[in-house]
C-alpha cells in the first residue's frame, strides 16, 4: 500500500470571527488523519485571534500580523507546510463532508507524479448556507473556457509542492486573480488531474472576489495573467463575462434594484443550464 500524502491546509483569514470556527470544524473533523492546518491572519482586531487561541491545539501554525493581502498571506502559509500537497481554504469555506479528505487522499495516492495540480467540485452556498449549484467540471470541459478567465474556484484544488519549487510563489501583485495566474502558469502547457465524483468543499457566496464592485478588476486582473503568461488568445468568452458585468451590476441594480437583479441572474443561469437544480 502507498504511503498516504501529508495534505497542509492553509487558511488566510481577516476579521471573520463569525465564520471561522465553522472552518476550524470543518478541517478538524476530516476523518483523514494525515493533514496539518495553518492560519494567516490578517492582523484581525474582531475576536477572530481569541478564536484562534482557542483553537491553538488543533492548528499546526498560526500568526496574526498585518500583511499586503490575501496572496501574501498565502505565501506566509506556505513557508510553514510540510505537505506533499498544499490546499487553500478560504475563512468563510468549509469541507463538504467529513470524508472529503480521505476520498481525495485515495486519488491522490495513485495519481501519476507528473501532476501537480489534482482539483475537484465546489458547491457554491449563500450566506445562509443554502445550495446554489455545483462548480468545477472536468478539464476537458474546462480548458477552452479558463484560458478566457477563471473557471476553477481555488477551493477545489490541490497543489502538489513541486508546483511551487517550479513556478514560485503566488504574485502578490494580483489584488484579486493571484490563484488563476498561479494556475495558469502550469496549464498553460500541462494538464490538471480531474478529481471524479468528489466536492470538495462548500463556497460561500459573498466573498472579496464575488462582490459586485470588484467583478470588473478580477476581469482585468484575468486579462493581466494572460499577457505576464503569453498566453495569446482572442478572449470571446472573456469579453461576454464584462459584457454580462456591465449589463448586470451598471444597468440593471440601477433601474431594477439589487433583488430583482438578483432574480434576473438566476434566472438567467437557469435557462442557460448554468445553474444545477440538484
Amino acid at each position: 500500500m502507498k504511503n498516504q500524502p501529508l495534505i497542509s491546509i492553509i487558511v488566510a483569514v481577516y476579521n471573520r470571527a463569525e465564520v471561522l470556527q465553522r472552518c476550524i470544524n470543518s478541517v478538524t473533523s476530516q476523518g483523514y488523519p494525515h493533514k496539518e492546518l495553518i492560519i494567516i491572519d490578517g492582523g484581525s482586531t474582531d475576536g477572530t485571534v481569541d478564536i484562534l487561541k482557542s483553537n491553538s491545539e488543533k492548528i499546526s501554525y498560526w500568526e496574526s500580523q498585518p500583511d499586503r493581502g490575501i496572496y501574501h498571506a498565502f505565501n506566509k502559509g506556505l513557508n510553514y507546510a510540510k505537505g506533499d500537497w498544499i490546499y487553500f481554504l478560504g475563512s468563510d469555506d468549509y469541507f463538504w463532508s467529513n470524508q472529503a479528505l480521505s476520498l481525495v487522499a485515495q486519488q491522490l495516492t495513485d495519481i501519476d507524479q507528473n501532476f501537480l495540480l489534482a482539483y475537484g467540485k465546489v458547491a457554491l452556498v449563500s450566506k445562509n448556507s443554502e445550495f446554489l449549484e455545483f462548480v468545477n467540471q472536468p478539464w476537458y470541459n474546462t480548458k477552452k473556457n479558463f484560458f478566457q478567465a477563471c473557471c476553477i474556484c481555488h477551493q477545489g484544488v490541490f497543489h502538489h509542492r513541486n508546483l511551487f519549487i517550479k513556478h514560485g510563489l503566488f504574485d502578490e501583485s494580483f489584488r484579486l486573480a493571484g490563484d488563476y495566474e498561479l494556475l495558469l502558469r502550469e496549464l498553460k502547457s500541462e494538464n490538471p488531474y480531474f478529481l471524479s465524483d468528489i466536492v470538495i468543499a462548500a463556497m460561500q457566496m459573498g466573498g472579496v472576489s464575488n462582490l459586485s464592485e470588484n467583478r470588473i478588476e478580477a476581469l482585468e486582473e484575468f486579462r493581466k495573467a494572460r499577457i505576464v503568461n503569453y498566453v495569446s488568445i482572442i478572449p470571446l468568452g472573456w469579453y461576454w463575462k464584462y459584457i454580462k458585468v456591465i449589463l448586470q451590476f451598471y444597468i440593471f441594480q440601477k433601474l431594477l434594484g439589487k433583488k430583482n437583479t438578483k432574480h434576473i441572474v438566476k434566472f438567467y443561469k437557469m435557462l442557460t443550464r448554468k445553474l444545477s437544480t440538484i
